[in-house]
C-alpha cells in the first residue's frame, strides 16, 4: 500500500498469517482507504463481512459460487471499485467511529421479545417499509436496537446477495426487542414482526381477504436491483395506502426512489436518512431531490420519529411513551 498508493483495496477474508479482519483494522489504522471485502458465500463469510463492516470496510464483494457467476461478478467488482473510489473514506469512518463510540456509552440492555398486547391490534393493518443498501447492516443494527414495541410490520429490502440476508436477520434478532427473519414465501404480516427480503429474490405483499402475506418470487432485477426497494415498497403503497411508512436509508444508485413516491401518492409518510448520518447519500437523496421524502431524519433520532409517528397516528391511544422506551432512545 504504501508502494502503489492504490485508490482502492480489495480484501479477502480467509488469507494465511493475518486475515481479512487483522488486515482490515492494520490498513485503517494507517489509510484512510475504501476497502472492499471480498466475502464467500457462506454464513461464516457473512457473520465476518458483518464484523468488517462494523470495523469500517466501505462494502463487500460476495464471490461467485460457480463459473457460470463470472461474469455477472466481475461487473459487480468493477461497479463497486469505481463506487468505493469516489468514496469520502474519512467521512464514513468518522461517522462509523462516532456512531461505535456512542453505542459502547450506552447501558447494555438485553432485549426481551414483545409480546402481542391490546394495542397491536390496532397495528395489524399498517405497515413500516423500508429500503437501504450500502452501509446498511451497521446502521440497522443502530435502529433496531432503539426501536421498542408496539410497532406495525416491518418489511426490509437491504441489497444483498443469497446466504447473507438470513445471518443478518440473525444479528439484528439478537439485539432488537422486535421479531426479525428473513422473509419465507407465505409469511403472514404482524405487529411487532420484522420481514427482510432473502438476498437474490424480489419480495412484494399481497393481501388474501383481511390478511397480507409475503410473496418470494424470482425475476429480472428492478431498478439494478434484486431484492428491490421498489418492487417491496411499491406492493406495499397499494395494499396499506395512508397507513403505509416509507423509510429510505443509506445506499448507493436510486432504487427505492419510485416506490418512496408512490408511498407518498397513495397517502402514506415517508422518511428518508440524511446526508450527514448517511455512509453512502445516494437512494436516500435520490428519493429526497425527486419529492418522495417527507421528512429527513439522522440515524440517531430514527428510532424515536418512527415510534412518535406510531404513537400519534395509528394507536387507539395516544398515551406518552413509557418510561423503559424513553431511558432506551434518550
Amino acid at each position: 500500500i504504501p508502494q502503489l498508493q492504490p485508490d482502492v483495496v480489495t480484501l479477502d477474508i480467509q488469507m494465511p498469517k493475518m486475515d481479512g479482519l487483522a488486515t482490515l483494522e492494520a490498513v485503517l489504522q494507517k489509510y484512510s482507504l475504501p476497502v472492499l471485502m471480498v466475502s464467500s458465500l457462506t454464513q461464516r463469510g457473512a457473520d465476518i463481512t458483518f464484523q468488517a463492516l462494523d470495523q469500517g470496510a466501505i462494502d463487500y464483494i460476495p464471490k461467485p459460487e460457480n463459473a457460470g457467476q463470472l461474469v455477472s461478478a466481475a461487473d459487480e467488482l468493477l461497479r463497486k471499485i469505481r463506487l468505493a473510489a469516489g468514496a469520502d473514506v474519512e467521512r464514513i469512518l468518522r461517522i462509523r467511529r462516532e456512531r461505535k463510540q456512542r453505542q459502547a456509552a450506552r447501558p447494555k440492555i438485553l432485549p426481551h421479545k414483545a409480546a402481542d398486547d391490546s394495542q397491536t391490534a390496532s397495528l395489524a393493518d399498517k405497515c413500516i417499509a423500508l429500503g437501504i443498501s450500502t452501509g446498511g447492516p451497521p446502521a440497522l443494527s443502530v435502529l433496531f436496537q432503539d426501536l421498542q414495541p408496539p410497532l406495525p410490520p416491518i418489511v426490509i429490502v437491504q441489497h444483498m446477495p443469497p446466504h447473507f440476508t438470513k445471518p443478518l436477520s440473525w444479528r439484528l434478532d439478537s439485539i432488537s426487542p422486535l421479531s426479525i427473519k428473513e422473509a419465507a414465501d407465505g409469511d403472514l404480516l404482524r405487529p411487532n414482526h420484522v420481514f427482510i427480503a432473502p438476498g437474490g429474490f424480489h419480495l412484494e405483499l399481497r393481501k388474501l381477504g383481511p390478511q397480507v402475506k409475503v410473496r418470494i418470487f424470482d425475476a429480472p432485477p428492478v431498478s439494478g436491483h434484486k431484492p428491490s426497494v421498489d418492487v417491496m415498497m411499491q406492493s406495499a403503497a397499494k395494499i396499506f395506502g395512508p397507513r403505509c411508512v416509507g423509510v429510505i436509508m443509506t445506499g448507493m444508485g436510486r432504487d427505492g426512489a419510485d416506490g418512496c413516491k408512490a408511498i407518498r401518492a397513495a397517502g402514506g409518510y415517508v422518511f428518508g436518512q440524511d446526508e450527514a448520518s448517511s455512509d453512502v447519500y445516494g437512494m436516500n437523496k435520490v428519493a429526497f431531490v425527486e419529492g418522495g421524502v417527507d421528512r429527513q431524519f439522522s440515524l440517531d433520532e430514527g428510532a424515536r420519529l418512527l415510534m412518535e409517528y406510531v404513537r400519534k397516528n395509528f394507536l387507539k391511544s395516544s398515551a406518552p411513551l413509557s418510561s423503559s422506551v424513553s431511558a432506551s432512545i434518550g
